[in-house]
């Protein structure tokens, strides 16, 4: 692990009048528009009744017995996945941690995620105060957090600012500032990337985004790799899913059953495109003379699981939802279709990805075939099955830049280029096993970042 910039004593945030200005102006901004902004958390209610829930949060009216917590924000439910391993770390290391999410879906995931420490009292998950300085210092004045760890790349002005102001340490972990934010940060001034000079501990995903946090004035960096590469894989969903191969005449690798290709995280724009490669790899495997193929299908947002249902099934795909499929143990339900003459299983469930995974062969990555940067392809690659994305994969620069040096993960600028790929692995035994002896040693590589992480935090935690 390359050296920490060497140890300084805080600069002070803003560092100049010009951004303490922004940061004003930009707090009036949500003053004036937050009216707009309740609005749009309680339409958001109509689908998802939490966000109109816990509105007390917002404004920073967060009750919590945790005695000088240590506070992180993971924004979405991505990033409280990703933190995980590294706030159960905290919390096995005696550290009490509130936990704070925009969104409701981060919310709940903080509340399946964390279960034990809650019921123990070691961990509570909030909403994090809007961008008002007022609810920023009402938060802090009621948390008293011993410090605050961001994730990600979190660059919210106010809550930066309000952070630093009431002189609570803060840090970042699982860093990352991609080039495309770069090149958007440049065009809109240098406004967002001066923010990151607010952290006094930047832990990063690798080399290339310490530099850059570097390059903007940050103080500390260290580079500390990604803490989902240590996220636990599921040994019940494993197992339910080992067991389906079976009765369903599933293939364990690539011989000897039904290939199994899986889509995840598929998202708006690619539904489309991804049944037209349904399409061209069922072709290539009948050609091949293997079983007909089976499609795992995973859509990303719950509200598109009807929606994906109509598209397949339109497309004249025989459909099986894993909703009346399977029940709550992932055992086929009395009445569950026969999977002979089933086409695709819908992943219409929340946080059994892992099953959705280990049934498949090879993995195909959402987000990345629309200019959206790529879903996670950590979790396929945990379970050392081979991954496909997109041309968009600036949302997964690391580590995709070296998973595709590694040659682990394949890039495809259009469907018939990712279809070809996808029927050569799935029909011939050599290619594939190649491709998993990759993906393992990948893997091996990249782990233990949450130990690096917690190697840099708790002696800069020890001297606030």
């Amino acid at each position: 692990m390359p050296s920490p910039t060497p140890h300084r004593p805080s600069r002070p945030f803003p560092p100049t009048w010009r951004l303490s200005l922004m940061i004003a102006l930009y707090e009036l901004a949500w003053h004036l528009l937050l009216p707009l902004v309740l609005l749009f958390l309680w339409r958001r209610g109509k689908k998802e009744p939490l966000y109109r829930a816990h509105w007390v949060e917002r404004f920073g009216g967060v009750d919590t017995r945790l005695i000088h917590p240590i506070w992180v924000h993971s924004a979405s439910m991505g990033e409280m996945r990703g933190a995980a391993p590294l706030i159960r770390a905290l919390v096995d290391a005696g550290h009490p941690v509130l936990v704070t999410t925009l969104t409701p879906a981060g919310r709940t995931a903080g509340h399946t995620l964390f279960q034990e420490a809650i019921a123990r009292g070691r961990l509570q998950v909030s909403y994090v105060p809007l961008e008002l300085s007022w609810a920023v210092a009402r938060f802090v004045r009621r948390v008293r957090p011993r410090a605050a760890l961001m994730t990600e790349i979190d660059t919210w002005p106010v809550l930066l600012a309000g952070i630093r102001r009431a002189g609570v340490p803060l840090a970042m972990a699982n860093a990352q500032y991609p080039k495309k934010s770069i090149e958007r940060d440049r065009r809109w001034g240098g406004f967002r990337a001066s923010l990151f000079q607010a952290y006094q501990l930047v832990l990063c995903k690798s080399e290339t985004h310490a530099q850059r946090f570097r390059d903007v004035g940050c103080e500390r960096v260290v580079v500390a790799g990604e803490t989902r590469f240590d996220l636990p894989v599921s040994p019940t969903q494993i197992a339910a899913a080992l067991a389906l191969h079976q009765p369903w005449q599933l293939a364990t690798g690539v011989a000897g059953g039904r290939p199994v290709l899986c889509f995840a995280s598929a998202i708006v724009g690619e539904d489309e495109q991804f049944i037209d490669a349904i399409r061209q790899v069922q072709a290539g495997v009948k050609a091949a003379g293997l079983p007909p193929l089976l499609v795992v299908y995973v859509p990303r947002s719950p509200q598109r699981f009807d929606t994906v249902a109509d598209l397949m099934q339109a497309a004249g795909l025989r459909v099986a939802r894993r909703s009346r499929t399977l029940d709550a143990a992932l055992t086929p339900v009395a009445d569950a279709p026969d999977m002979a003459n089933i086409d695709v299983l819908l992943g219409d469930s929340l946080g059994e990805m892992y099953f959705f995974l280990a049934l498949s062969q090879v993995v195909v990555v959402g987000a990345s075939f629309v200019p959206l940067g790529a879903h996670n392809v950590i979790e396929p690659l945990a379970l050392r099955k081979p991954v496909m994305v997109g041309p968009s994969i600036w949302g997964i620069e690391y580590p995709g830049v070296e998973a595709l040096a590694a040659g682990v993960l394949q890039q495809h600028h259009t469907i018939s280029s990712l279809a070809q790929s996808l029927t050569g692995l799935l029909t011939s035994p050599e290619a594939y096993a190649q491709a998993i002896a990759g993906a393992e040693a990948f893997y091996a590589e990249h782990g233990g970042a949450t130990a690096k992480h917690m190697a840099a935090l708790m002696p800069w935690l020890e001297r606030r």
